[in-house]
């Protein structure tokens, strides 16, 4: 597990983005009575962001200075705190692939921002994580090809466009074709589903798409965006698929990595509560690492 305090900041008194939950995930993980090596990410290098966000937006980020338009898009202002959330997030992904390469899988309790730009943040993500730290693995060799798989209900967009015509990377979004955003980019391989899609007709497509990207494309590094947002109660998703719905999802793309010698590190991506349950929304998460942790597991 990759975690830092600093990945909850402040909001605004009654925003509606569940930032409480990176830390009531850990919470759910001991409540559940599950064991783990913690890891503390350092912030992502400057240079390191700079290489896939244009320079005039990093620099905004940066000094907390982000213009009211882009904050907008983002959905919530960038201060200080959110800064340093948003760069540590990013080490954080960049850790646990570090990780995944040496142990298989793990786990960042943050991360998964991707609908993120080039030139600015956008649906609650400020900086992309994925792509930032796909870039440097890539870029220093920790990896030759890697693969983003991304489960969220949304489209990973940004993520889509700031790794798009690259031959050493792919990107990989089941995502809920009416849902945010409303123009989707073009993924190495996107499948859209209508609303409704329960746990069994989930699980078919996932059989159908993701073996066959993973042999065509070949990856020696898996970074899974595992939203959970897919879930039937979740607040902003379109789907219904049950908690056991989500977990078979997850060991599933673990065990496809697992047969083919491919390590993984997973981020949170969404989750949002209907009923304003935030430990719930955190149990939903901890349920999805556990199920990782589990398929992982030699044998």
């Amino acid at each position: 597990m990759v975690h830092h305090p600093a990945y909850v900041a402040p909001l605004p008194p009654g925003h509606s983005f569940p930032m409480d939950k990176y830390g009531l995930v850990m919470v759910a993980l001991r409540e559940a009575g599950a064991e783990w090596d913690e890891h503390r990410p350092e912030p992502m290098p400057r240079e390191w962001i700079e290489a896939v966000h244009s320079a005039d937006y990093v620099e905004a980020v940066m000094t907390a200075s982000v213009d009211r338009m882009r904050e907008r898009r983002i959905g919530f202002p960038v201060t200080e705190r959110m800064r340093l959330r948003s760069v540590l997030a990013a080490g954080g992904t960049f850790l646990a692939a570090e990780l995944a390469l040496t142990h298989g899988f793990a786990a960042n309790s943050a991360g998964g921002s991707h609908h993120a730009m080039p030139d600015g943040g956008a649906g609650y993500c400020v900086l992309n994580d994925l792509a930032i730290a796909a870039n440097r693995l890539l870029a220093e060799g920790a990896a030759q090809r890697v693969m983003i798989v991304d489960l969220d209900v949304h489209q990973g967009d940004g993520t889509a466009v700031m790794l798009a015509g690259r031959p050493d990377a792919f990107t990989f979004s089941i995502h809920a074709a009416k849902n945010f955003p409303a123009r989707k980019a073009r993924s190495s391989h996107d499948v859209d589903l209508p609303d409704g899609v329960d746990d069994a007709g989930y699980l078919d497509v996932l059989a159908r798409e993701l073996p066959a990207c993973l042999d065509r494309f070949r990856p020696d590094l898996v970074l899974y965006q595992a939203g959970i947002d897919p879930h039937v109660d979740d607040r902003l998703g379109r789907l219904a698929l049950s908690d056991e719905g989500l977990a078979a999802r997850d060991r599933y793309v673990m065990r496809e990595c697992g047969r083919r010698g491919v390590p993984l590190a997973s981020v949170l991506g969404g989750g949002y509560s209907r009923d304003g349950d935030r430990l719930e929304v955190a149990r939903r998460h901890a349920r999805s690492i556990l199920a990782l942790a589990d398929a992982a597991k030699p044998g």
